[in-house]
């Protein structure tokens, strides 16, 4: 276990010694002590706490023109067209793109991997997910399907213009998909972002409810790219912080007025119903609130949820479909859940990401010793947990 200022001294050693930022291992907030809300999170801290979930990345990097990707989150290891997952999407503010939305919230259900990616590359993902899809054992007969394609634009870092994805990207995210630790910060999808003037990325965290309260687990994985002012546990962190595009020497300032996005995929294993998946879903808005967002006009701020209780998977050839769901008075806990895990996700983004010297400009990784410092300062920084990896 170390402590905050002995990962400051290894930040030290790493940065004297490495010649790429590429190599550097930057830590997750439990690894320094940033120990966010009161809920023990799962063994990994991540979507993929929740079983059967499984996430992958593929990773698009050309000098400093291209940083881009797509990250998959695939919600159980069977034909999801054949065995749906009770879901909801709920939009905080609704300048995006994303793709498959009102056949979510007209079933309740979703009967594919969900993808993320930018926002140009949106419907190339969504092409090449349809056809590997279809190529897949049982789909032979398959006319109609609805994938789910989130996105936030990564046209600061990388030629967004020129849509460089492939689907031989895609089948990689979806084929090397892993039920392990996720990669964070700049991967995937979460290659190009940019989250409070800071580089952002991918992110993700878990929290696990007590035996009283079902024991239940509640996993999101966030693909941060939106401005505000960075709050964490609660301390204006932001006010200690400099300016980002001095501090990356860019002559081109990387976007914090919050046009940007986010996308928040919460996963749950509690049997709950498409309306307790959209209850469940707002609350991760919630979460976002707490790190300094306000939402902007130009931000899509969007939660997708969904349930992997086996006894509710959907066979769509089946004339009743199951619909259990946990009542509305033992829902508190999982709305907290979602809310800690969610701002936990959002702050790992930023705490594993890289500088990323990229398309029009930089964005630098979010400095740690200042952001440790204030909360030291402010009493929110706790010694590292056995559970932090």
């Amino acid at each position: 276990m170390k402590s905050w200022s002995a990962w400051l001294l290894l930040f030290a050693a790493a940065n004297a010694m490495a010649s790429n930022a590429a190599i550097e291992q930057r830590p997750r907030a439990r690894d320094v002590g940033v120990v966010i809300g009161t809920m023990a999170p799962g063994p990994r801290n991540a979507i993929t706490d929740v079983d059967g979930v499984a996430v992958g990345h593929a990773t698009m990097i050309e000098g400093t023109r291209l940083h881009t990707g797509v990250t998959a989150i695939l919600p159980h290891a069977g034909n999801l067209y054949r065995q749906r997952v009770p879901a909801a999407i709920v939009v905080g503010n609704g300048f995006g793109k994303l793709a498959g939305i009102t056949q979510v919230q007209e079933l309740g259900e979703i009967e594919t991997p969900i993808l993320l990616t930018g926002t140009l590359s949106t419907w190339k993902v969504a092409d090449a997910t349809v056809d590997w899809l279809l190529r897949q054992p049982g789909m032979e007969n398959v006319r109609s399907i609805n994938p789910v394609i989130g996105e936030t634009n990564d046209g600061y870092l990388s030629d967004i213009r020129a849509r460089p994805l492939t689907p031989a990207l895609v089948e990689q995210a979806l084929t090397r998909a892993s039920h392990d630790d996720v990669q964070e910060g700049d991967v995937g999808a979460g290659a190009g972002t940019v989250t409070f003037g800071w580089k952002g990325g991918i992110g993700t965290s878990s929290r696990r409810l007590g035996a009283e309260d079902g024991g239940y687990t509640v996993g999101v994985l966030v693909q941060s790219n939106f401005g505000g002012q960075l709050t964490i546990a609660g301390v204006p962190v932001w006010k200690h912080l400099p300016d980002p595009a001095a501090y990356a020497n860019s002559l081109t300032p990387p976007p914090s007025t919050g046009d940007g996005s986010i996308m928040m995929v919460v996963a749950t294993d509690a049997p709950l119903d498409a309306a307790n998946l959209q209850r469940l879903a707002r609350r991760a808005l919630v979460g976002l609130a707490r790190t300094g967002s306000d939402m902007s006009n130009g931000s899509g701020d969007y939660v997708i949820a969904f349930s992997t209780a086996k006894e509710n998977l959907r066979n769509p050839d089946a004339a009743v479909q199951p619909a259990r769901s946990v009542a509305g008075e033992a829902m508190s806990p999982l709305f907290q859940a979602t809310a800690e895990a969610t701002e936990e996700a959002i702050v790992n983004s930023l705490f594993r990401a890289h500088t990323v010297h990229g398309h029009r400009g930089t964005a630098a990784a979010l400095p740690l010793p200042p952001v440790l410092d204030a909360l030291k300062r402010a009493g929110a920084l706790q010694a590292a947990r056995p559970e932090a990896r």
